[in-house]
């Protein structure tokens, strides 16, 4: 027995609520994928050790002010003019910029 399918009837009041809904979701959506607060590698940050503050793959250093570094497990992971140090207040290493 077939049966029809069944038919969804919008009305134009409709639309502008959906519209909303679908763009604060979107909205939510972006937040969420950037972090909302993370500083980049470079930037500065509050606590030394800390990951929570900085991007994925990097934590909070304090090579010579609170910033954010990307984290390394051995030299080769970071650039030239970079050594992969330890980070206070952690067992992670970062690149660290070299002394000038």
């Amino acid at each position: 027995m077939n049966r029809p399918a069944p038919r969804v009837v919008y009305s134009a009041a409709m639309t502008f609520p959906l519209r909303s809904l679908t763009a604060s979701m979107f909205l939510s959506l972006a937040l969420l994928l950037t972090g909302c607060g993370s500083a980049d590698i470079g930037e500065e940050c509050d606590t030394a050790g800390s990951v929570d503050e900085c991007v994925d793959g990097a934590i909070c250093t304090n090579d010579t002010a609170n910033t954010c570094r990307a984290v390394c497990v051995e030299q080769a992971d970071c650039p030239v003019d970079y050594s992969c140090n330890g980070v206070s207040g952690s067992s992670t290493k970062s690149c660290q910029p070299d002394a000038i």
